[in-house]
Parts: structure tokens; C-alpha cells; sequence
């Protein structure tokens, strides 16, 4: 698997960078240049942030804000970068104990190297901060060594830059971060030292009796080779620009689709017109039928409604029952309530064709039953919740003659 790495100075104009590009089996091949010049089509890329650049800190934040990161980790840190959190790009490392290791980088900066990268057509790549190419094994420190500064990693989650040092004289940051540790018991056994430029061993033995631990040249390591040991800071995803080419052959195809979506359209706009018209139709035949039984009616606003009134009227003029008088409702309603237990039925109220049932159950199968046995008797029925009373929950069902 190809691999081109980029070392990103964020500190820099974003127009140029180092570069590496490593293949199984292959020598890798090195060089430094434009970005618009960068080897094209590796299957990885990665853009490697100096570890000066990045601060590793410790906090305590929410399990949710160490997957959704974001605004919430940046005010974490808050008091450790002294500054604005809208300025700072704040990634979750991971857990050391109870505390949470995060990784803050200037956002303005990588966004200006993202910008940059995305005019150069490089879309798809992983952000790892330097500190984490180093080798680490449990209880050993490992550092970076150019002969003047470099940088240490203490754990497979932390890390940070050292100030300057000489051959016999090991950076004062190194020896301040060992007492540290040493006075909390958390100590390494050794330092592993690996150097990144010719000349750059200094004298281990000077080295061990100032630290006041074994220090060890541990061999040369190199940014371009070295295999990444941690978390990323972020990932940059190629997303749609991955498809530019697939969606230019899939044009014919979405022309088609967008012509058959057009005439489903069409068809559905006619045939709605069609059920429009039937509608308004079937409408004045209600009108005309209405006015022909009823020539005395002064408006007709809801023909099924009005017919069914005048048919009630007149069977109450002949003396016969309809079914929406009290006895005929009743008479369905007793039968549809058979399974009820006894005091459950609280109120029983009939008002012109209408009877509101008020029933103390909780049980969802009995109520779905009688609302069934009403509806095939021939009654529209709505049964809603009522109110909580002191007896318990309670349904109210309102009746209507179909």
C-alpha cells in the first residue's frame, strides 16, 4: 500500500512541505515541494503536524463531548490555552486513569492548510500529530533528538515538546517533567533516545547522571519511515469529489429519472384534477337530489347530513324510531358493552343523536373491542382518553348514528 506523508509547519505559509512517499516493498522516495506537485493517487495520505505544534493536555470532560468533540472539548481546555476556545481544533486521545487526554492545535492554521490542500485536489487524508510516530513501550520514555530540541513521548497518549539542550546537558523541561512524575510515583524506568540528524548523540552517561536515569541511545528515527503508534486529530474525507467522475457518466441516467419523476408528476396532477371533478359532481348530484326530495330548503350545505335529518324528521312524524334516537343507540350500545365489568360504565349522556360514554378501564384490548362491536353495529364511534380522576384512568366514548 502506497502511503504519501506531508509535514505540515503550521506556522508556515501552506505552499510547500517535505514530503514522503513509502510503498511495500520499495525504497521510499523523498522530496520537498508545491503542493500542486505532491505524487498523485497514493491509497493513503497523511499530514504530520510538527509536535511543537500540538498541545497534549489532560482534562475531565462528558462521555458524550468525547465522541461529538467540538465546542465542549475546546472550553475543556480552556484554562490550559489562555485564549478564545473558538480559536483551537480540540481532538479526544484517549483515557489516562480517570482523566481525559486531549490534543489542541490552532484551527485557523489547519484550516488554512486544509484550504490549501483541497486546491490542490488532495481531499482524502488523516491529521497525526509527530509526537506519535515515536516507538513507545509501558514504563519507557522515548525522545526525539536533534542535537539542540526535540521532543519526548511519555505514554501512548501523551507527549510534548522540549526546550534546547546541548551534548552534556541534557533540556531542563526534560529533567522538571521527571520530577514531576518521579514525585507521584509514576516514573519511567528509562529514556529511550533516538536521533533525527547526523552528530546528534550527546553524551548518555552525561545525560544519565543529570536525569538521574538510565538513558539509552536507542538509534537514527525518521519522520518518513516511522510507523504512526496513536490517535489522529482529524480526518479529512474526500466525500462527494470521490464521485465528480461517476456522477458525470450517471448524467444520461439522470436525465431519464428526472423525465419519468416529470410525467409521474403530470399523471398525478391530472388524475387529482380527474378525482376534483368527480368530486365537485357527484357534489351537485347530492344538491339536486337533496332539493328535489326537499324543495323547501332554504341552503344546502352538507347534503349526507341535511338527508339524513329530513329522514329522521319524517319517521318522527310517522311515529317510527330512527336510529338515532336514544333507544335504537342504546339497544347497540348494551350489546357492544356485554364484556364490560359491572360500575365500570360512570356516565351515560344523549343529546340529539349523539351519546357520550364515560368507561374506568386501562385495559387497551377491551376498548379496542367495544369501539369494533359499535362500529359494526352501525354507530361511528371515537374513543379518547379522559382526564385522570381519583377512581383511575378513564375512556370516553362519543357515539354518532352512522
Amino acid at each position: 500500500m502506497s502511503l504519501l506523508r506531508l509535514y505540515a509547519s503550521l506556522v508556515d505559509t501552506p505552499q510547500r512541505c517535505p514530503w514522503a512517499l513509502t510503498d511495500i516493498g520499495a525504497e521510499p522516495v523523498t522530496g520537498e515541494g508545491r503542493l500542486a506537485e505532491l505524487p498523485r493517487r497514493p491509497e493513503r495520505i497523511q499530514l504530520l503536524v510538527p509536535a511543537a505544534q500540538v498541545l497534549i493536555t489532560r482534562a475531565r470532560v462528558p462521555p458524550e463531548a468525547r465522541r461529538r468533540g467540538g465546542a465542549i472539548l475546546a472550553f475543556a481546555v480552556e484554562e490550559q490555552t489562555a485564549g478564545d476556545p473558538e480559536a483551537n481544533h480540540v481532538t479526544w486521545l484517549g483515557a489516562v486513569g480517570e482523566n481525559d487526554v486531549l490534543a489542541v492545535v490552532d484551527k485557523a492554521a489547519l484550516r488554512r492548510w486544509r484550504e490549501a490542500l483541497d486546491a490542490a485536489g488532495i481531499h482524502n487524508y488523516e491529521v497525526y500529530c509527530e509526537t506519535f510516530l515515536l516507538p513507545w513501550v509501558t514504563g519507557q520514555w522515548s525522545l526525539a533528538w536533534n542535537g539542540r530540541d526535540g521532543f519526548v513521548r511519555t505514554g501512548e497518549f501523551e507527549g510534548t515538546a522540549t526546550d534546547c539542550g546541548d551534548r552534556n546537558m541534557p533540556p531542563l523541561s526534560l529533567k522538571m517533567m521527571l520530577e514531576d512524575v518521579e514525585a507521584h510515583g509514576a516514573g519511567p524506568s528509562s529514556i529511550a533516545l533516538y536521533t533525527t540528524a547526523p552528530e546528534a548523540v550527546p553524551d548518555v552517561e552525561a545525560w544519565t547522571r543529570e536525569l538521574g536515569i538510565a538513558v539509552s541511545h536507542a538509534g537514527d528515527w525518521d519522520w518518513r519511515t516511522a510507523k504512526v503508534n496513536g490517535a489522529s486529530l482529524a480526518h479529512e474525507r474526500q466525500g462527494w469529489r470521490a464521485f465528480s467522475g461517476t456522477l458525470a457518466k450517471l448524467r444520461p441516467a439522470a436525465w431519464i429519472l428526472a423525465a419519468a419523476l416529470a410525467i409521474h408528476a403530470m399523471a398525478l396532477v391530472i388524475d387529482w384534477t380527474s378525482l376534483a371533478h368527480e368530486q365537485r359532481k357527484l357534489r351537485q348530484q347530492m344538491d339536486i337530489r337533496f332539493r328535489a326530495a326537499f324543495p323547501d330548503a332554504v341552503a344546502v350545505v352538507d347534503p349526507p347530513l341535511q338527508m339524513r335529518r329530513k329522514l329522521a324528521e319524517a319517521r318522527h312524524a310517522a311515529g317510527q324510531p330512527d336510529s338515532g334516537d336514544f333507544l335504537p343507540m342504546m339497544q347497540k350500545v348494551t350489546a357492544a358493552l356485554k364484556d364490560l365489568p359491572a360500575g365500570a360504565l360512570r356516565i351515560i349522556s344523549y343529546e340529539s343523536g349523539r351519546m357520550t360514554l364515560e368507561v374506568a378501564t386501562k385495559d387497551a384490548a377491551l376498548i379496542q373491542r367495544m369501539a369494533t362491536r359499535l362500529g359494526q353495529s352501525g354507530l361511528s364511534v371515537d374513543p379518547t382518553a379522559a382526564p385522570v380522576r381519583a377512581g383511575g384512568a378513564t375512556v370516553v366514548f362519543t357515539v354518532r348514528s352512522s
